[in-house]
């Protein structure tokens, strides 16, 4: 007999990174009751632990907003979301301005002269520096002190679901037998991103596509998967994110000593440098796939120029999107989703305010907090409408067989073998970076067949392994998204290269890409941008899009 804790809130918030603890916090204001749920721990979640940008846009600092959209929308090759782009900039000082009331200290703006343009308005070079574990403490310290329940330690792995609307979510934990059941009016998933846990970016060890795979299969619509995050890392040493507080014992492995640095040149198997801003290239800074094409090319391994010869490999991030282009489609501007009584905020929720490539620094956990922020409000209101809901016995049942049937199997698959047969289908960089037809098509039958025949099989022998399971279960279904995203999109565009299709495509592909479960199959649809967003249709090609990629040809 599985033991069961049961928890009843107004408000279930999944996720405790600066979205999460900005729903939570949000909600709460209002009144109602709310529980905040980590598989970790609550304000050391996901990715908000490593990131050190934060995006506070001003025009007492002499910020011009028209400047600043008009490079994005070029630099983000015109698919990104100008609703939610608009939104993060106009809110990202107030946002900021109550992190202050909390106790947040931030150093000085960022001189490093990063952004996608050599040249770009005047302080969009310099977000606000700060660092990631002070920002923990903030962040818990402020749950706690308004009164929301931290439950760390758990995984969601269902959500509930009466009367075609979400009533909370179970889980378990490595420390229990016990299934946890959460019950609540509105569900807020602020999860991150996901990956494949690749050993070369941290934080994807613990973000394995739970949140969306949970919302896919309880109806939900979700953004497509086609821009790829293309973070590279040192084959010696991956892993390492250079932060403040860590600079001395860092800058010792990455080569400090010989006059190395981590982001020195790099050069190819030649000895020709591959430069982050190619000749003949006058408005981007970075062409995102450079090592893959360099690869691809023959012209491998890439290495530091200064230490001592070390290798860098790109991939690092695999099995995550650009910035903001993962999770659930917003149904509104309210955060909600396509299900009834379920949100998402942060990186779960695909604004794609970024488009196709990370266009504007600082703005990811900008952006978290602001929706996490509207999410928490407009969940809390939507709870106070409906009043309590009560879970029936029977959608527990149904959600503890599929909780816990991993460990009713005396035999099977290993799920950390099903990880690994994943990570070596997805990893190669002509599967998920340089992407072309026969490849992707390869790629996804291998990975139908581990979701239709190994994924059903796996077993746990432990709690430890259950978590596990269900973790490879939703990368599995992950790779199936992504995979089928590249193969929709026929055209290459920002971190989306396709050999077979190097141009980029307006006349098709001013569009956003969809995916939904019908009738227990996968299905993409193609979403136009609004014709106010274009390019203008009588500029030249080449001046709409200054980088090349390789085989592409001008119009």
């Amino acid at each position: 007999m599985i033991a069961e804790t049961r928890v009843t809130a107004d408000i279930l918030v999944i996720g405790g990174g600066i979205a999460g603890c900005f729903a939570a916090i949000k909600a709460k204001q209002t009144g109602v009751d709310v529980i905040l749920v980590d598989k970790g721990y609550v304000g050391k979640s996901g990715q908000s632990a490593y990131a050190t940008d934060f995006l506070a846009f001003s025009t007492d600092k002499g910020h011009d907003f028209d400047d600043w959209m008009q490079c994005i929308n070029k630099s983000s090759e015109y698919v990104n979301n100008r609703y939610w782009t608009e939104l993060t900039i106009r809110k990202s000082y107030e946002t900021y301005r109550e992190l202050l009331s909390w106790g947040m200290e931030f150093d000085a703006e960022n001189e490093s002269s990063l952004g996608l343009f050599p040249s770009m308005p005047k302080g969009m070079t310099k977000p606000l520096v700060y660092n990631p574990a002070d920002l923990s403490k903030v962040l818990r310290n402020q749950v706690v002190k308004s009164g929301v329940k931290i439950f760390d330690r758990v995984m969601i792995t269902e959500l509930l679901k009466q009367d075609d609307r979400i009533v909370g979510a179970s889980g378990i934990s490595p420390d229990s037998d016990a299934l946890s059941v959460f019950s609540a009016t509105s569900t807020i998933l602020c999860v991150g991103a996901c990956g494949f846990k690749p050993a070369g970016f941290p934080p994807l060890i613990q973000l394995t596509c739970d949140g969306e795979a949970i919302a896919y299969r309880a109806g939900a619509e979700l953004g497509g998967k086609e821009f790829v995050d293309t973070h590279f890392t040192r084959i010696d040493n991956p892993g390492i994110i250079k932060r403040r507080g860590l600079d001395d014992k860092l800058e010792a492995l990455m080569g400090k000593e010989t006059g190395g640095s981590f982001f020195d040149g790099q050069f190819n198997a030649h000895g020709d440098a591959v430069d982050i801003r190619p000749p003949g290239v006058s408005e981007y800074w970075f062409t995102y796939l450079l090592r893959e094409f360099e690869a691809h090319e023959g012209r491998a391994p890439i290495t530091q120029g200064s230490i001592h010869g070390a290798q860098v490999t790109g991939g690092a991030a695999l099995g995550m999107s650009v910035r903001k282009a993962d999770g659930l489609w917003p149904a509104n501007e309210k955060c909600a989703s396509s299900v009834p009584g379920l949100y998402a905020a942060g990186d779960s929720l695909y604004t794609i305010q970024n488009g196709s490539a990370y266009a504007l620094l600082g703005s990811s956990m900008a952006s978290s907090a602001i929706t996490g922020s509207i999410a928490g409000i407009a969940a809390a209101e939507d709870a106070r409408t409906f009043g309590a809901l009560v879970v029936s016995e029977e959608e527990i049942s149904r959600a503890k067989s599929l909780v816990y049937a991993p460990a009713q199997r005396k035999g099977g698959y290993s799920p950390r073998w099903v990880t690994q047969l994943l990570q070596n289908t997805m990893m190669p960089y002509f599967v998920s970076y340089i992407k072309k037809e026969d490849r992707l098509q390869a790629a996804l039958s291998t990975i139908m067949f581990m979701g239709e025949h190994l994924v059903p099989r796996m077993f746990a022998a432990n709690t430890h392994e259950l978590r596990l399971a269900h973790e490879a279960k939703n990368m599995v279904l992950s790779a199936e998204m992504r995979l089928r995203s590249a193969l929709f999109r026929t055209e290459s565009r920002g971190t989306h290269y396709r050999e077979d299709y190097p141009n980029r495509d307006d006349t098709n592909w001013l569009a956003w890409t969809k995916i939904v479960q019908e009738c227990g199959v996968m299905k993409l649809t193609k979403v136009p941008i609004p014709k106010e967003w274009h390019p203008d249709a009588s500029e030249p090609y080449e001046a709409k899009y200054p980088i090349r990629f390789p085989g592409e040809t001008l119009p």
